[in-house]
């Protein structure tokens, strides 16, 4: 399935899914959730809603350098997993890259998040762990 990918402004949203699909895992490593800090990061993003038959089902995060597009988060709601929708913005993120001349994606992901799976599909490869957290990255040609 094809999500529509559209800019988003919404921080309640964005705020509200993650914390919904991450508090498992904040708790398992316990952690805890710091509005603080995601307020002042939220501003250095480019976030896009993910929609379907005009409802959000996911958030997308990116920003970059001039050596890399960076994932900063990629958020689906759990009713919508499994079904493409982040493969289909892993790849819009692959070819915004592309189009700005970036040739590397960097991502972080928690070590026991399943996630780990898509992206190593998606061709990124574990760079280092540490803390907890993988450092993925995948080269773009």
């Amino acid at each position: 399935m094809t999500p529509i990918i559209r800019p988003t402004n919404d921080k309640a949203f964005a705020e509200n899914i993650i914390i919904q699909n991450m508090s498992a895992y904040y708790k398992q490593l316990d952690m805890c959730w710091d509005t603080t800090l995601f307020d002042k990061q939220w501003g250095q993003l480019d976030s896009y809603k993910l929609v379907i038959n005009a409802s959000r089902v996911g958030l997308l995060c990116i920003n970059h350098d001039e050596n890399a597009y960076y994932i900063r988060e990629l958020q689906i709601d759990p009713q919508w997993q499994r079904q493409g929708i982040g493969t289909a913005a892993i790849r819009y993120t692959v070819e915004t890259a592309q189009r700005k001349g970036i040739h590397l994606l960097r991502l972080r992901v928690f070590c026991i998040n399943p996630a780990i799976a898509l992206y190593e599909r998606m061709g990124f490869r574990i760079c280092k762990t540490e803390a907890g957290i993988n450092y993925m990255e995948r080269k773009l040609f």
